[in-house]
């Protein structure tokens, strides 16, 4: 393994295993193929990588909105609900970018991840050919837990806007376990719709708009309180107030999560930028939406 140092950290083509150990105040970088985390960490679905991913696609799928294709060796540990935290190649834009990814492929080692263009960083990413490289640290975060859902179970899937993607794996997987998965989805409108089609191989996909100018009109509330309650399991990306729904409708629910969305700094829970409250605690009580989320039990956070 080549190390180069730089000036905005570590370098080099390959970084096989990205640790970090916030809770005592140190960072460890490991090369191994099992980071064994102390009782006093959180522990993660599988180890950090830090990697120089190769750009295959690109392509602007909704206005402001851009899908890319990623290839590297850390895809092999991704999970459904996991994020990358990607580098903006500008030396001036000092903090990464975290994007959920939307599709995991491990036999051909690639990824996608979707965007939008929130400000100069992202526009960056935006302007990238193909070919490419992207530093790439991930994959990050506790993902979304699919072990209660079995053959033959029913799951329910909602997701608003630029909350969609990550659930795309999740409905993914789902079928591929022989579940039977419900989607509901809201946009702000008909040209913010996107990868209806892609969810529409897994699930049944139900989608509202806000002006009712695609699907049915109205919020993802509306569908879901006319649909059966009975599901193993829900699974939920989104805005604060289509999370704060479905946090209350689901409070009790002993297999609902939330994937939260939150500014980050370091991205590995060192420096308490994107921490959450933690229900029925102290304000001084928190969790970190990049170490211990972005996925939550509902009930267990307030949001």
């Amino acid at each position: 393994m080549r190390l180069q140092g730089g000036k905005n950290g570590i370098r080099g083509n390959w970084l096989s295993c990205f640790f970090a150990k916030p809770c005592c105040g140190e960072v460890f970088l490991v090369e191994s193929e099992v980071v064994m985390v102390s009782d006093s960490c959180k522990k993660r679905f599988g180890k950090i990588m830090l990697e120089q991913m190769e750009l295959l696609e690109q392509v602007e799928i909704a206005p402001n909105i851009f899908s890319m294709i990623l290839k590297g060796q850390m895809v092999s540990q991704m999970q459904a609900g996991q994020f990358l935290h990607i580098r903006v190649p500008d030396d001036s834009k000092l903090l990464r970018r975290p994007i959920s990814i939307a599709e995991i492929d491990r036999d051909n080692l690639t990824c996608r991840i979707i965007y939008r263009i929130e400000g100069g960083g992202t526009a960056i990413f935006s302007q990238l050919p193909f070919g490419a490289f992207l530093d790439v640290m991930g994959p990050q975060g506790n993902g979304f837990d699919l072990s209660p859902v079995r053959a033959g179970d029913h799951a329910l899937i909602i997701g608003g806007g630029i909350g969609v993607p990550p659930l795309l794996e999740v409905a993914k997987e789902l079928h591929a376990k022989g579940a039977r998965v419900t989607a509901v989805l809201g946009y702000a409108d008909k040209s913010a719709v996107i990868l209806e089609a892609e969810m529409k191989k897994y699930a049944e996909v139900i989608v509202t708009t806000d002006n009712g100018s695609y699907g049915r009109q109205g919020y993802v509330s509306a569908v879901v309180d006319e649909l059966s309650q009975d599901y193993v399991a829900v699974y939920s990306c989104g805005a604060p107030a289509m999370l704060q729904y479905v946090d209350h409708k689901f409070q009790d629910h002993p297999h609902a999560y939330l994937s939260m969305e939150s500014r980050m700094a370091c991205g590995m829970g060192a420096c308490y930028a994107c921490v959450v409250h933690v229900a029925g605690q102290d304000e001084s009580v928190n969790k970190r939406v990049c170490e211990d989320g972005p996925v939550f039990e509902t009930g267990t956070i307030i949001v």
